[in-house]
């Protein structure tokens, strides 16, 4: 598999006047050793109480190619296609509602660039959610409709909202990636910061000037709430760690350890022989995790995916480990029952790239949210033939009309516990 190395052509800074440098506790790290190699199978209805498949309404207007980043924003999914570079709103249902693009936006006069956005983010003013996109140099404002409100200056934009910020403890605790701490002239960078509203605290200092010194390879979100209130989860870069975030501390729960092939070697962050050649190394060691994500904390069962150069599908990266059983589950090895219809809950275990890419696209209100193309459902039902006679009324529906080029299809799903 083809991966890229973060390339950051700007970083965007909400900065603090002061704050101290946290330590970080390790007085409850868990030690986990795990060979995913060893991973095996269980039925889907072993892992998940609920599976419900939801087929996205394909119109001409609302035809597009892949989910690249979703969010639920009041009962609405809220879709980024990064192919066709648009924001697509659909109902909690599949129903297309909106869709915001280009030509959304009207251009400044004198301005020759072509407007163009590569993601969207949720800011909430008077207790009304809105859809915002970066188009550069401006912000511009949405509402679900998809209707544009109103545009200010990035620069502008940053000085009033954090809408990079996650909020716990009743929103009296703030979780800041990329942490900037302004003193004077000069200003320390964090990886994280905690903002209380007493204090500030800081972790994992870094120079700003390493994203032009150095590679860095990013394995998806760095943040992860997963239902625990006041908690979420937080992974650095080249690490096996995953750190617990509280209002409180930053607390080191699990530190994982793999087979040899697969880990870094020990030195990776601090030998200069590294530096600038993390790509190649990887290219030479296709086998080797470079990072984790998608780790969330259901109940007795650890999820977490890795990341590697190669494109080896018979490589588990996908995992549920069960921390009171040390029993060790392979996502990609689910296999399709009766509550899934006998159609597989991800597309891990065929030749599709949905998961492998994306993984859980969030865990919200005790449910996992991930998707697989048209392409892929028509296969998988052409695969289960036989194995059931009834489909629930929207997938009886989307069979009969709809083919193997309609929009993706969103599966929600219900973890158990235990």
């Amino acid at each position: 598999m083809k991966m890229r190395s973060i390339i950051l052509g700007y970083l965007f800074f909400c900065s603090v006047a002061s704050a101290q440098t946290g330590k970080i506790d390790s007085s409850e790290i868990v030690t986990l050793r795990i060979d995913p190699q060893t991973a095996r199978g269980a039925a889907v209805s072993q892992v998940f109480s609920e599976v419900e498949f939801i087929p996205l309404e394909t119109t001409k207007e609302s035809l597009f190619g892949n989910i690249h980043q979703l969010k639920i924003v009041d009962d609405n999914y809220v879709i980024f296609d990064y192919d066709t570079k648009a924001i697509l709103i659909f109902s909690k249902d599949g129903k297309f509602k909106s869709k915001i693009n280009a030509s959304n936006i009207q251009p400044e006069k004198n301005d020759k660039n072509k407007t163009e956005f590569n993601s969207f983010t949720v800011e909430k003013e008077n207790n009304i959610n809105y859809i915002v996109v970066f188009a550069h140099p401006r912000a511009f404002y949405f509402d679900l409709t998809g209707k544009q409100i109103k545009k200010v200056m990035i620069k502008d934009y940053y000085k009033q909202n954090t809408s990079r910020d996650f909020k716990i403890a009743n929103d009296s605790t703030s979780i800041r990636p990329d942490f900037k701490v302004k003193k004077g002239k000069d200003s320390t960078f964090y990886e994280l910061g905690v903002i209380n509203k007493t204090d500030s605290v800081g972790y994992f200092p870094y120079n700003i000037k390493r994203y032009e010194t150095d590679e860095f390879w990013g394995s998806g979100e760095r943040f992860y709430k997963y239902g625990v209130e006041n908690e979420m989860f937080y992974l650095n870069y080249y690490s096996y760690n995953i750190y617990k975030v509280s209002p409180s501390k930053l607390l080191l729960a699990y530190h994982i350890i793999f087979p040899a092939a697969n880990s870094l070697p020990n030195d990776f962050t601090t030998n200069p022989v590294y530096v600038k050649k993390r790509g190649e190394y990887f290219r030479n060691n296709p086998k080797i995790f470079y990072g984790l994500s998608n780790t969330y904390l259901v109940g007795n069962n650890l999820y977490l995916k890795m990341h590697n150069y190669g494109w080896d599908t018979g490589m588990k990266k996908a995992l549920i480990y069960n921390l009171k059983t040390s029993e060790l589950t392979s996502v990609q090895d689910l296999e399709p029952d009766s509550l899934s219809f006998f159609l597989p809950v991800t597309d891990a275990s065929g030749n599709f790239y949905d998961f492998i890419n994306n993984g859980f696209h969030m865990y919200e209100n005790g449910y996992f949210y991930t998707n697989y193309s048209s392409l892929a459902m028509f296969t998988f039902k052409e695969q289960s033939e036989g194995k059931t006679t009834k489909y629930p009324p929207s997938l009886e529906t989307y069979f009969k009309t709809q083919n193997k080029k309609s929009n993706p299809i969103i599966i929600k799903l219900k973890p158990k516990q235990n």
